[in-house]
């Protein structure tokens, strides 16, 4: 396959969701305009990208705030998720108590939380987003690993029992690479959840400038275009961890990547 094949097959993955995304936007400059709809109920592209420019450096400085939040939790709740599935996967009687327990957690609203962890570490410490992050992210790895660590091929058991394959070399050869694709299906889930803890959480406490406190501060003040150019942000933060996400998945597996070609 040539180099301009390959550029023309990369391109017809994203140029089509790039045409749509800016048509959109154009699409509610004009009709928004025309229809003359005020800013507070929703601002114009135009007006939201000149209060981005306007309110940048605050902006900026609740990127990095809750940004950090939900990065910081995010390797927690991974962390402390994965070593959960890789410890409870062994026992059969523990893996069955413990995914359809893990499962009815991850329902729970665990952001509720948010107003105890605030009584606990203080209104501006980053520790009460932080745990919150970590808690919604944990059960949704726990549970895909111990999946994809019990949910392996009898076959493939079978034959690493003829060659007399210890556990951890079952473990390391088997379990673990059939367990990848459960992993980074809840990594993505995972990503999402993060941002999402990390910007409501802010509702209850954190510092004026963290994205959360943010908009409910703009909106209570009626400047409705900085609190879309805060949602914004939030967006291109969740956007921006969830495609480093599918970076690190297509790094790890680069065979999948090959797999969904052919498929197609």
């Amino acid at each position: 396959m040539t180099a301009l094949a390959i550029a023309r097959e990369r391109s017809a993955s994203w140029l089509p969701p790039v045409v749509v995304f800016f048509g959109v936007l154009l699409l509610w400059e004009v009709l928004f305009l025309l229809l003359d709809v005020k800013a507070f109920l929703i601002p114009r592209p135009s007006v939201i990208g000149t209060a981005l420019v306007d309110q940048w450096a605050t902006l900026q400085r609740g990127l990095i705030y809750t940004g950090t939040e939900a990065v910081l939790g995010l390797l927690a709740g991974v962390s402390l998720g994965t070593l959960a599935g890789l410890a409870t996967s062994r026992w059969a009687t523990v893996r069955d108590t413990l995914v359809p327990l893990g499962t009815a957690m991850s329902t729970i609203p665990i952001i509720a939380f948010a107003p105890i962890t605030i009584n606990w570490f203080g209104f501006e410490s980053q520790l009460p987003r932080i745990t919150i992050v970590a808690l919604m992210t944990f059960f949704p790895i726990m549970v895909n690993t111990i999946r994809g660590l019990a949910q392996v091929d009898p076959a493939a058991l079978e034959l690493m029992s003829s060659y007399a394959a210890s556990d951890a070399q079952v473990l390391r050869k088997v379990r673990i690479p059939n367990a990848m694709p459960y992993w980074f299906t809840a990594l993505r889930i995972a990503v999402t959840l993060s941002v999402i803890g990390a910007v409501v959480g802010e509702f209850f406490g954190g510092p004026l400038y963290s994205l959360g406190i943010y908009v409910t501060n703009q909106t209570g003040s009626f400047r409705y275009p900085n609190a879309w150019a805060a949602i914004v942000i939030a967006c291109i933060l969740g956007i921006g961890l969830y495609l480093i996400a599918v970076l690190i998945e297509r790094l790890a597996m680069p065979w999948r990547r090959g797999e969904v070609t052919s498929g197609e």
